[in-house]
């Protein structure tokens, strides 16, 4: 017996070691290709759609140390840059997703490589940055479809973390942080949607009214300690204190709610609390009471727009609907496609919401500048303007198309390889070689 689990044992190691092979090969391969290149770049001859100022025909782009150093139809180009021309082409701001897990869930059925929910409904201070793997598969993936930053966001519970914006490029997740964190909390449903029909509308009072109780209670505790936090007999109280810069107004929140009238509680519950940095996300159901987000003054950050409708009453478009239908009202809206892996799908959800009301230089905004500033970053990314980061990608054409293909792309000032997992396997088997032993007759199939 100990000699078959031996033997076994060898079998498995060799079969491991066969597997591993190709795909040691292609880590091989990525440390030869995969370099990014920072310096002094000029981009001439393009389309560059700033979203903000316009767009410049037959225009030109400076980087210098990382930072956009001019853009217009007549720059001079400086004699030390290195020069790419990209006539024919289009240049756009990075897009940005603003709700992912990217970064923190790798494989779905390994509970160790899923790292965006915690234990307890109670956990603001846990740190979605900490938790980021810039080496996850799904980060160039993402990025080669033109997507820059995202906002990667913990999951489960009442306060399930803190979420921060990151770039899709750096060693570290400190190197890829973009500048600014976010309290996450989902407000409790009245019970609205398919997977709350089991229950009587007592039982779904009752939950409510519970989870109610205990956002209240947390947030009481908060704005205690905000006044008494410098106190000496104040004990550490990792969870609440969390939240004490929400109270202060100096870190946003973001609010998860979907159903129709969660979404006005959620608003009376903003206003009798009076935080002033509040952003509400998913909001499924915003189409339904548009006239009363735009009001509040609250921006909002929808999606999945690609998504199935709330309620069997609904008709099919509802999700692709309702943003255009909230920033037709005037609501500030961003997107996000609230995915891991299909974050690469963001244009095409903004496609969707172009195409059913918003319209494509909303929808733009919607990906770009609109997200940039809900997520408090307008200063650095979402935009082409001189003084901001060099986040954006040139393009064969209008991204929202599939068709279009990206050519290249900068993230930080870094002009980063178009390579992923998904491009290096199409090569593979585009020119695929079964490895053929040519000193062997060929065995013709069709003969035997």
């Amino acid at each position: 017996m100990i000699e078959d689990m031996k033997n076994i044992k060898k079998l498995f190691s060799a079969l491991l070691m066969l597997t591993l092979v190709p795909l040691l090969s292609f880590a091989q391969e990525d440390d030869q290709v995969l370099k990014a290149e920072y310096g002094k770049f000029a981009l001439t001859n393009a389309k560059i759609y700033t979203v903000t100022n316009g767009v410049i025909e037959n225009g030109t782009l400076i980087i210098n140390n990382g930072i956009i150093e001019a853009v217009g139809a007549n720059v001079q180009i400086p004699s030390d840059a290195q020069v790419i021309d990209v006539a024919g082409k289009e240049i756009y701001p990075g897009m940005i997703d603003g709700g992912t897990t990217l970064g923190l869930n790798e494989i779905g059925s390994i509970a160790e490589a899923q790292d965006f929910r915690e234990f307890g409904q109670i956990t603001p201070q846990m740190q979605a940055l900490s938790a980021v793997n810039p080496n996850a598969t799904a980060i160039p993936v993402t990025r080669v479809s033109g997507v820059t930053t995202v906002w990667t966001m913990p999951q489960g519970g009442v306060l399930p973390g803190t979420a921060a914006t990151i770039n899709l490029f750096g060693y570290t997740p400190d190197q890829m942080f973009a500048g600014q964190r976010g309290i996450v909390m989902n407000y409790p449903s009245t019970g609205g949607g398919r997977r709350w029909r089991r229950l009587s509308e007592d039982e779904l009072k009752k939950r409510q009214e519970r989870a109610m109780k205990e956002v209240n209670d947390t947030w009481d505790k908060a704005e205690l300690y905000a006044k008494i936090e410098n106190a000496d007999d104040v004990r550490n109280y990792p969870e609440i204190e969390a939240l004490v810069p929400v109270v202060k107004g100096e870190t946003p929140l973001f609010i998860e709610v979907n159903a129709a009238q969660d979404i006005l509680n959620a608003i009376e519950w903003v206003g009798t609390r009076g935080y002033k940095k509040v952003i509400l996300t998913g909001v499924s159901e915003g189409w339904r009471v548009a006239e009363e987000i735009a009001k509040s003054g609250l921006p909002v950050i929808a999606g999945p727009v690609q998504a199935i409708p709330t309620r069997d009453s609904d008709a099919y478009d509802a999700a692709y609907a309702n943003p255009g239908i909230m920033s037709n009202a005037g609501v500030k809206v961003a997107l996000r496609t609230m995915d891991n892996e299909n974050v690469r799908n963001l244009p095409y959800h903004a496609g969707f919401a172009a195409a059913y009301g918003m319209g494509k230089e909303e929808a733009l905004k919607a990906i770009t500048i609109n997200a940039a500033e809900i997520l408090g970053i307008g200063d650095q990314v979402g935009s082409i303007e001189v003084g901001k980061k060099a986040n954006f990608f040139v393009s064969t054409g209008d991204p929202f198309e599939t068709s279009t293909k990206i050519t290249d792309l900068f993230i930080d000032g870094y002009k980063v390889p178009m390579t992923s997992r998904h491009i290096r396997l199409y090569d593979e088997f585009l020119n695929r070689n079964p490895g053929v032993d040519k000193t062997k007759p060929v065995i013709d199939i069709k003969k035997k």
